[in-house]
């Protein structure tokens, strides 16, 4: 019986010990070497702190954040550039590109007003410049990473950027404005009564005036009587007493003044000169020299001549000029920059005296030597440009009509 027993209660141990492994079945002992691992359950996601999905969906969010900002992150110029930009137009206002419209009231503002406003709109500017990767920083203000602590060194840079754009954008109204295509028309007009003029300027006052009025006048765009009269008045005789005189002696109240082409010329720099103002733009007259002839009486001398019995002394044969059709004016591009007008008539006056092969800052062996060549063959003034400035520098004496033409054809030039 006892033994009975005894296998009894081997077989009970035997079974309870099976049981107890079986409940125990995915726990860890506390003598297990295998105790913190982690153990991955057949869904494939960590059995960490973070519930499900959390650890892949956290993961996730942070690599599209960092694409992001690596994808649409500017650099420091690209950000500073709109901030100085921002600052120039709240204090110069939109260029608007609209006929009729000019710049706002930056039009004749100087470089260094633009450049000390535009430190000084950046050194209020205490914002975030750059976005941040990390959150704890994203909204914060000051430190490093602000406009006024980077942008400054790019001021001068994107203020060239801003004028070069506002001057073309300005140039692009002028030429585009009302007051530049009526200006246009006109000098067209004015062209037309240009050539008009210089073909019939002998014939009678009326044919001239009726040839005029058909090339210019009023009812041609851009044409006016005001117009029709320049023309037709240019050249005439009837300017003093002693031209009336002159007129009266002959019978011929059409009679024009030796230097009658050079006037009808410079009625059409004057137009010319109109449109340049208008539009912004440098279009230059160039027109043929007009041969006089003074070596002859005039009619008042004649009659003069026959009253007092006493004949005017003949003037002195007129020497031939082979280079009579030479240009009164020449025009030179300097080296360097001209400054003031004594630079550039000292420039002008070195250029005539000097050899052509002596050393210039200004000028080119090349340069000097077609002046003088020019001085030579009748060349009475020189036209001295840089990048902004152009001077008239005259090496000889003008007459009243070169005097009047040079001046409003070269009216945006500096002259003493």
């Amino acid at each position: 019986m006892k033994n009975f027993l005894s296998v009894f209660g081997l077989i009970g141990a035997i079974f309870c010990a099976t049981a107890a492994d079986a409940v125990s079945a995915g726990t860890v002992n506390a003598n297990n070497s295998s105790r913190g691992v982690s153990v991955m359950a057949s869904g494939g996601h960590s059995n960490s702190n973070l519930r499900g999905y959390a650890n892949t969906a956290q993961a996730y969010k942070t690599n599209q954040r960092n694409t992001y900002f690596m994808v649409t992150q500017p650099d420091v110029d690209t950000a500073c550039r709109e901030r100085i930009f921002a600052c120039l137009t709240e204090y110069c206002g939109d260029t608007t590109v609209v006929p009729g419209q000019r710049q706002s009231k930056c039009q004749y503002a100087t470089e260094s007003e633009l450049y000390n406003y535009a430190l000084l709109c950046l050194q209020k500017d205490t914002s975030i410049l750059l976005p941040q990767y990390g959150v704890n920083t994203v909204n914060g203000v000051g430190g490093m990473n602000t406009a006024a602590r980077l942008c400054p060194s790019y001021v001068q840079q994107e203020l060239m950027a801003f004028l070069s754009m506002s001057n073309m954008a300005t140039q692009l109204s002028k030429s585009n404005s009302d007051l530049c295509i009526s200006r246009r028309q006109e000098l067209e007009a004015a062209m037309a009564c240009h050539a008009v003029a210089l073909v019939y300027g002998n014939e009678t006052s009326s044919m001239l005036t009726t040839q005029l009025t058909d090339a210019c006048g009023a009812g041609v765009p851009g044409g006016s009587a005001e117009m029709v009269t320049r023309f037709s008045s240019a050249g005439n005789v009837g300017a003093n007493i002693w031209g009336w005189a002159e007129k009266i002696v002959s019978l011929d109240l059409n009679k024009k003044s030796e230097d009658w082409q050079a006037a009808v010329d410079a009625v059409l720099a004057g137009y010319t000169n109109r449109m340049n103002l208008a539009c912004g733009d440098n279009l230059q007259l160039n027109t043929v020299p007009h041969v006089s002839n003074s070596s002859g009486p005039t009619a008042l001398q004649t009659v003069a001549t026959l009253a007092v019995g006493a004949a005017f002394p003949v003037p002195e044969q007129r020497i031939e000029n082979p280079y009579e059709n030479w240009s009164v004016f020449m025009e030179v591009t300097s080296l360097s920059e001209l400054y003031d007008y004594n630079t550039a008539y000292q420039v002008v006056q070195a250029a005539m005296s000097n050899p052509s092969t002596t050393q210039n800052a200004f000028l080119s062996s090349s340069q000097i030597d077609n002046m003088q060549t020019a001085y030579k063959r009748g060349t009475k003034m020189f036209v001295i440009r840089d990048s902004a400035r152009c001077y008239m520098i005259p090496v000889a004496q003008l007459t009243m009509q070169e005097q009047s033409l040079i001046a409003q054809t070269f009216a945006n030039c500096i002259s003493k």
